[in-house]
């Protein structure tokens, strides 16, 4: 591999690690705050997608070029239906299994909110499917990050190109990522959310509002989940039941990047989507491996248990 082929890898990598960050960051933060494997995440990327599609452009969407006000229209509401889905599926779903949210000494109901999780996701699969039948469409790109020069592609040293909105994904993939895991560190929220995931009984005994503290980690977990989508659909065909896949990969990078950890799921992310990307470029590996090795990844990874690679560099692990 060239040194101009390798650096293409890599940029494209980090824009599909980007996406993968941000779903995967949600894993954690509702992970940290509840325990819970959130199964349906990755579909919640499809759906916020499909449903902004389906109100701007209705049920048969091209990758056709949009004006200002239906981007903008269209950008918002993904997010916000990556948002309403995932505190639907909370609120239908997860909670009436969790009588002690993220609890340590008891998970509530593991089997019913297991199986809840992956209804969930199967309902949200099956009603996009009534609508959008077809087994994939091109999706527009409501950030308009290819426009950005006239010819769409930059030159990389050694004659090869990057498009332009590759590197608008790693820009603002990574300072989503960056400035979400800052408001968690750094607001009066983030720092309730700790409390809560540290020792929830006594968050509540001091006052805080446990439950509503785990809806906004799941509304903000679908939020993300929503950007990712934006930033990941235009450069694939996407179907409806793509959320699986994107669900697992997401779900190895958390769990590379050390599950619970939400910068670590960013980190995974970016790391994982390299490594992917790195694949797909080779020549004795190639595309048909870009889904095979992530998931081989995440097989290893629950392997090493919970906390990943982490615990098995580590040289006292718990």
């Amino acid at each position: 591999m060239s040194g101009g082929v390798a650096l293409q890898a890599f940029l494209s990598g980090l824009a599909l690690g980007a996406a993968y960050g941000l779903i995967a960051m949600g894993f954690s933060l509702v992970y940290r705050l509840t325990s819970v494997i959130a199964f349906a995440h990755g579909d919640l990327v499809v759906g916020g997608v499909f449903i902004g599609v389906l109100v701007v452009l209705g049920s048969t969407p091209v990758a056709a070029a949009l004006d200002l006000v239906h981007s903008v229209w269209l950008a918002v509401l993904v997010v916000a239906a990556g948002a309403a889905l995932s505190a639907g599926v909370y609120l239908v779903a997860v909670r009436p299994f969790l009588p002690g949210v993220g609890h340590r000494s008891t998970r509530g109901d593991v089997l019913g909110w297991v199986a809840g999780g992956l209804a969930a996701g199967l309902l949200i699969r099956e009603v996009l499917g009534l609508v959008f039948t077809q087994d994939a469409y091109a999706v527009p790109d409501p950030l308009r990050l290819g426009s950005l020069t006239p010819s769409g592609v930059l030159q990389l040293p050694g004659g090869e190109t990057v498009a332009v909105r590759t590197l608008g994904v790693i820009g603002i993939g990574l300072a989503v990522g960056i400035l979400v895991e800052r408001l968690l560190v750094l607001t009066p929220v983030g720092t309730a959310m700790k409390a809560v995931s540290e020792d929830p009984t006594a968050a509540a005994l001091l006052g805080l509002p446990v439950r509503r503290l785990v809806l906004v980690a799941f509304v903000v977990a679908g939020a993300l989940a929503g950007l990712a989508g934006l930033l990941i659909s235009p450069d694939r065909s996407l179907g409806v039941d793509d959320g699986v896949v994107l669900g697992l990969k997401a779900m190895a990078a958390a769990l590379l990047g050390g599950l619970g950890s939400v910068r670590g799921a960013l980190a995974g992310g970016l790391a994982l989507g390299v490594i992917e990307s790195f694949v797909v470029a080779s020549s004795v590996l190639g595309p048909h491996y870009a889904d095979v090795v992530p998931l081989a990844i995440l097989l290893i990874v629950l392997a090493l248990g919970r906390r990943g690679l982490r615990s098995a560099l580590r040289e006292d692990p718990e």
